[in-house]
């Protein structure tokens, strides 16, 4: 493990489990450390200093207000509050203005961000967040003043508006400069660029008070040549009530208030997004039909009615929270799974890879890989939503059994412009099919009649789905008998039929000649993995004959991994276009590669002979690093068109030897299967953010969330993490840590519980809600086993077996599991 900094523990803030939030206590944070706001289809990200936007459903297609990526300085755009006293001027939230507050801290919450900042003995409170079943964020801000004098105080709010498309907002400037259009009626500013022609919905914002001024246009707010930090309309108090036509439209109130000692005002802004009826956008000739936006406010225009909608919010991640808890003998451990990795599992399943402060919201959509192993992470907690998102993912597939790599939400259509005939990607249905129905019990998933790649009626079941997912695998097999790469599998970097040494094409996208003999031996061992899964699906629905016939395929394929993807110490990573080995010690450079030792290793490929516990003794020998599992060494310091992508990279980062989060945990599955629980907690333990808390100026990174990627040993800056919240690495991690070191496992038949926990933790207490049954869980160690039997008693009676059978136990038990040699 790295070395401990226990001074840095608390640099930038600290954890309130208590109240299931992060507390940042410095706005100079590394990054800007986000949260995000909303889940059921309207969404904001927010930073710790208010940085951010909003988007109803799509990112790109549907945002509200702009934000600016690679801003200098960093974060630019977002929800701001200006308040001036006694001629200073500082932010709400600690930015943008300069002027360094008395006191600063912000509560990153569940689905809600609180900043408390003071200046001048007035202190505020600002609570966003976006309420359940809500198309709108809602900012409550209460001012106080802590003196002894009565104070004048000026408020200035502001959000700038995005031109709806993302894309065309940051690039078609010669008509957006023409487009923008807005109205004003009381104390709410009204967005409707577009409304007239192709658009039947708006934006609004409002707030619950009389308003003393406005401004809707940028420039006229900020001045000329002038940045968010020091407003025009702010520096002299008083605002030019502009009506934007055009040019950068925007929305902030000026609001002029006295407080006594001791008195305190709290203000309610709605920043909100309404639909109407193409036949009802009017409520007059060109006065656009405002009853949905007034309705929406009402519902909040009070703090009584705040403080209810916040409750609700609490209430609601309380009861999803506690579908599964823990205490075991390591608080950090606890922190991790009972609080922010279920956290961050309900914002990637929500957005997949779509909208971060890493990804802009316009290049991509829902991944179909993404998306799939996302619900393994989520199917516990709202297992409806999961199963919906199977059946979109399913709608998307093609008539072959591939896959589209991502659809946008908004349309639900694939899309094939970032890249496709990534050929891991059909087999991931089957993953994310197999672990609901375990979770659930649900077996009727298979027979919902779901269309194929937008046609118009849907004339096969999902079942199908899954099986031309397979089959896809077997109609595409190479030279060796493994599966054909296509452009890439897993990792999009690895580009084997490429061959591109253009810098304007895009590697995702360009292929040159047939792709009929490039090889993956990770798609192999996936392939051996979740085909042996589909083959137990078919045996439980009773196709016994098409059974067989799988289960033939997955045996020859194993044959295959054993004969031509085994290298003496390790698993081969992939033949290249040319039939050469990749992940080789044949290689001069990328000898061996984590994926197909994790997969082919999790598959039990070869077991028989020892190379899964070879396969992972290398990975701990060649791959393993103080700050994670690096994804392939030697870096490969030359760049090969026969490589593609992975060999552009610097050494040390991103897919070139860098510590690529996701890919991690199946080396803690791995582990934990070779009853090794010392490794499995080390290497779960080394990218797990309560447990990095020491090196968070060096990790950069929100120290509450998984990242993607962690600098690996050959780069400049080891331990250095970006591309933070929207990974993989969220649902992996908490799958491995939950179903196989806690072993809390959920089967088709029920609840199995094989744990591999460390031998120093003699007992751990877990909440378990599973099938509208609750259980409460004692895993008992008393010896200080590494692996063993596991003894059940439920309720206090002997239990035959490892399994907790619903059917027998419904409603609420008590299970005590102990290890036994």
């Amino acid at each position: 493990m790295h070395k401990q900094h226990p001074e840095n523990e608390q640099q930038f803030g600290y954890f309130d489990d208590q109240k299931c939030e992060y507390v940042i206590t410095n706005p100079h944070t590394p990054t800007p450390w986000i949260n995000y706001l909303g889940n059921d289809g309207f969404y904001g990200l927010i930073s710790n200093t208010g940085g951010g936007y909003c988007f109803y459903r799509d990112p790109k297609f549907r945002r509200l207000t702009r934000y600016r990526y690679n801003s200098v300085p960093v974060d630019n755009g977002g929800r701001y509050f200006y308040l001036k006293s006694e001629g200073q001027t500082w932010s709400a939230t600690g930015r943008p203005v300069h002027t360094e507050l008395d006191q600063y801290s912000c509560h990153h919450g569940m689905g809600y961000s609180r900043f408390k900042a003071s200046k001048n003995a007035i202190s505020s409170q600002l609570t966003s967040f976006i309420p359940l079943n809500t198309k709108a964020e809602v900012h409550q801000l209460e001012l106080k003043n802590d003196g002894d004098t009565t104070k004048a105080v000026e408020l200035f709010s502001f959000i700038e508006w995005c031109l709806w498309n993302a894309e065309d907002d940051g690039a078609n400037f010669q008509r957006n400069l023409s487009t923008g259009e807005v109205e004003v009626e009381g104390s709410t500013i009204y967005h409707k660029t577009e409304y007239r022609e192709r658009r039947n919905h708006y934006a609004f914002y409002s707030v619950n008070h009389p308003i003393d001024g406005f401004e809707t246009d940028r420039e006229t707010f900020l001045g000329p040549y002038r940045g968010f930090e020091n407003p025009i309309a702010v520096e002299r108090g008083k605002t030019a009530n502009s009506v934007a036509r055009g040019w950068s439209p925007i929305a902030s109130h000026h609001i002029k208030c006295e407080l006594a000692p001791g008195e305190s005002k709290t203000l309610v802004f709605v920043l909100g997004y309404c639909e109407v009826e193409a036949t009802n956008k009017w409520q007059a000739p060109n006065i656009i039909n405002k009853q949905p936006a007034q309705t929406l406010q009402a519902q909040f225009d009070t703090s009584e009615k705040v403080t209810a909608e916040l409750l609700k919010l609490k209430n609601y991640w309380q009861n999803l929270l506690g579908k599964f808890v823990v205490k075991s003998p390591d608080e950090r451990f606890d922190r991790a799974l009972n609080i922010w990795n279920q956290y961050q599992n309900m914002v990637t399943f929500n957005l997949s890879r779509s909208a971060s402060f890493y990804e802009s919201g316009i290049g991509r959509g829902m991944g179909f890989r993404d998306s799939n192993q996302d619900t393994i992470g989520f199917a516990h907690m709202v297992p409806e939503k999961v199963k919906e998102r199977i059946l979109d993912l399913s709608s998307t597939q093609k008539t072959d059994g591939s896959a589209y790599h991502q659809y946008q939400p908004l349309t639900k259509k694939g899309n094939a412009n970032i890249g496709g005939n990534f050929n891991d990607d059909p087999m991931w249905m089957v993953l994310s099919t197999a672990n609901y129905i375990k979770e659930t019990g649900d077996f009727s998933i298979l027979d919902e009649m779901v269309i194929y790649d937008g046609q118009e009626q849907a004339t096969h079941n999902h079942f199908d789905h899954l099986e031309r997912a397979f089959n896809h695998v077997v109609n595409n097999l190479g030279p060796h008998g493994l599966p054909l790469i296509g452009r890439a599998d897993w990792n999009d970097c690895l580009n084997l039929n490429c061959f591109s040494e253009d810098p304007n094409e895009s590697y995702q996208t360009t292929q040159r000649g047939a792709s009929d003999v490039a090889e993956s031996v990770m798609i192999a061992g996936q392939f051996v993995l979740y085909g042996q899964e589909f083959v137990e699906i078919c045996q439980r629905i009773g196709k016994n004959e098409l059974a067989s016939k799988c289960q033939t395929h997955v045996d020859q394929m194993r044959s295959s991994v054993e004969q031509h993807g085994w290298d003496g110490e390790w698993y081969i990573r992939a033949y290249d276009a040319n039939g050469d080995k990749v992940g080789s010690n044949d290689n001069a450079e990328g000898k061996i590669f984590i994926e197909s030792q994790g997969f082919c290793a999790m598959a039990g490929i070869g077991s028989e002979q020892g190379k899964p516990l070879q396969a992972m003794n290398s990975v701990e020998k060649h791959l393993s690093s103080d700050f994670g599992i690096m994804l392939n060494q030697p870096a490969f310091t030359r760049y090969s068109k026969y490589l593609g992508e992975i060999s552009s990279y610097p050494p040390g980062y991103k897919e070139n030897a860098g510590i690529f989060c996701h890919n991690n945990p199946w080396i803690t599955i791995s582990e934990a299967m070779l009853g090794r629980p010392e490794k499995a907690f080390e290497y779960y333990s080394k990218i797990t953010p309560a447990f990095l808390q020491d090196v968070q100026k060096l990790h950069k990174t929100e120290p509450y969330v998984y990242s993607q990627m962690i600098a690996g040993n050959d780069s400049a800056n080891p331990g250095e993490a970006k591309n933070s919240w929207l990974t993989g690495t969220a649902a992996w991690n908490y799958y491995a840590a939950t179903q196989y070191i806690l072993g809390i496992r959920p089967d088709y038949d029920g609840l199995l519980i094989d744990p591999c926990i460390l031998p120093s933790w003699k007992s751990v207490a877990i909440t378990r809600e599973f099938r509208g049954a609750n259980y409460q869980i004692e895993l008992r160690n008393p010896s200080g086993l590494k692996k063993g039997k596991v003894e059940l008693t439920i309720d206090g009676v002997k239990v035959a077996g490892n399994l907790i059978d619903p059917k027998r136990f419904g409603a609420k038990h008590t299970v005590v599991a102990e290890i036994v040699a």
